[in-house]
């Protein structure tokens, strides 16, 4: 591969600094052209030692307006990100819709030294790759523009690079014993990139190799590349914009049910074919006496557990989804009772406000990851691009169709890293939901809790159940299964949550 590049390419100052006037006043009309698009640019730099990738990154921020990007730059992790899944840091740094976002020593970087130095093996090497495809496609599926740059030198003008660097006294800060222990190991180095880049470049994050002895050269064809790259991906959009508009349209024109205010009345009409909801047996219930001894005995099992887990520095995260009324606040405030304040956080999820629509669904969920030894309540959560979204059309049906795959790898990441994952549907049937609401409406420090679109969502039962039949078949994994809850009895439901978790975090401590 970096055989056949053509090396030695270079530019004279003449000619650079022609092409730079030119080049500066396109660069910086497309960047106000992209804030106003509904997607990022996500940048990676990287290569070779030496071969110019912070000049270059320089470059970009002096022709540009640097208020609109965002530069990253990694090294080891610290003790707030190691103390989350790796990809965290990650998430937390994309750029929002209408930004580029610059990655230097970026998530590839960690699979490709690890390679290099034999600390995996080359299948592990392999999955470190696939999850970055993963990750990447994520991205690049919700619209955002992926372009990568591989920064190349060869092995002796590597080693007169480094050389050079270290007899600049302004400049030998750069070279490190690191940088020399990797041009020793340079053919390593080399044979893993390869790997690298022929696995992971794609369509839709594709790898440029560019040549780096000419800085001026180098850096006058990223900025070119990016130039004409976020044009094309602008008229792209901008294509896919009017499809979808005039598939609107239609949808439009066809004849819709009438969506003014709820029919409190309308039956609920069930689905003609068995779910894995309607295989739970809803009778079951907990006697009152019991309950109370067995509650108390739960909750102080619980506070144990959560100490020992937050002294050994295992995270938990719940979940909570289920149908409106169901209990799912009922069932927290059990849990959150027999917790230290200090060591939790409920987080409620509505609708997502402007900087979270700036962003694809699953940052927001993310950057709420939590440090080590901590809880993480979720009061709904990701799974709304596969329920709400879903059911009353708020995400297309490719968007929430591929949500499933996404899902599965956010929660893959979640528990490898060693943290706790449960997640409870909390079930109830729609007569025990109707008799619930009726009890809102005449309750005063209930009557909040119910509003019309309740009422609508109820009208939908056959279409969200559906739903949730498609979620549980798809998303119910080995390393994150469900737990279904029968919920028509309230106390029923609490004990099987409180012993749910209680079970997991004992299971967990075991193998700490």
């Amino acid at each position: 591969m970096f055989e056949t590049a053509e090396l030695g390419r270079s530019i004279s100052k003449k000619e650079f600094e022609a092409e730079v006037q030119d080049l500066r006043t396109e660069l910086l009309g497309i960047q106000q052209d992209l804030r106003q698009c509904d997607f990022p640019v996500v940048i990676v730099m990287a290569g070779v030692d030496g071969a110019g990738k912070g000049t270059t990154v320089n470059s970009l921020n002096e022709w540009m307006d640097s208020r609109w990007i965002d530069n990253n730059a990694y090294v080891r992790h610290s003790d707030e990100e190691s103390e989350r899944p790796p990809y965290w840091r990650y998430w937390r740094d994309l750029p929002p819709k209408g930004k580029l976002g610059i990655f230097l020593s970026s998530w590839y970087s960690s699979p490709l030294l690890d390679n290099v130095y034999g600390t995996i093996t080359k299948a592990e090497y392999d999955e470190k790759l696939d999850r970055i495809k993963a990750f990447e496609k994520t991205l690049a599926d919700d619209g955002a523009l992926i372009l990568k740059f591989w920064m190349h030198l060869g092995k002796d003008e590597q080693k007169k690079r480094l050389k050079k660097l270290e007899k600049d006294e302004l400049q030998s800060w750069r070279v490190n014993e690191s940088d020399w222990n990797h041009w020793r190991l340079y053919d390593q180095f080399i044979d893993s990139a390869e790997r690298l880049i022929m696995r992971t470049s794609k369509g839709h994050a594709p790898w440029s190799i560019v040549e780096g002895v000419d800085p001026r050269y180098a850096s006058l064809t990223v900025a070119k590349q990016i130039r004409d790259a976020i044009v094309r991906h602008i008229e792209l959009r901008k294509t896919q914009k009017e499809a979808l508009a005039q598939l609107k349209a239609k949808q439009a024109s066809e004849p819709e049910v009438d969506a003014g205010k709820a029919n409190k009345d309308a039956p609920v009409e069930p689905l003609p074919y068995p779910t894995v909801l309607s295989s739970l047996d809803m009778s079951q219930k907990a006697e009152k006496a019991a309950y109370k001894t067995e509650l108390k005995a739960l909750q102080g099992r619980l506070n144990m557990l959560s100490r020992k887990a937050s002294e050994r520095g295992v995270s938990t995260v719940l979940v909570f989804e289920g149908s409106d009324a169901a209990g799912k606040g009922g069932n927290i405030r059990r849990i959150t009772t027999a917790l230290d304040a200090r060591s939790y956080k409920v987080l409620p999820f509505a609708a997502p406000n402007d900087d979270e629509r700036a962003h694809h669904y699953l940052w927001r969920f993310w950057r709420h990851m939590s440090r080590a030894g901590r809880m993480t309540i979720f009061d709904r959560s990701w799974y709304g691009r596969v329920l709400v979204e879903r059911c009353e059309g708020f995400a297309r049906e490719d968007e929430w169709r591929r949500a499933y795959g996404e899902i599965v790898d956010f929660e893959d990441q979640i528990v490898d890293h060693g943290t706790v994952l449960l997640k409870f549907w909390i079930h109830i049937d729609p007569d025990e939901q109707l008799a619930r609401f009726k009890a809102r409406e005449v309750t005063p420090w209930k009557q909040w809790k119910l509003t019309d679109e309740d009422w609508r969502n109820r009208e939908k039962w056959a279409l969200y159940e559906e739903a949730v039949n498609d979620l549980v078949e798809k998303t119910s994994t080995s390393n994150a299964p469900w737990t279904l809850v029968e919920g028509n009895d309230k106390k029923f439901a609490r004990l099987k949550v409180l012993r749910s978790v209680c079970d997991a975090l004992e299971a967990r401590l075991a193998k700490k």
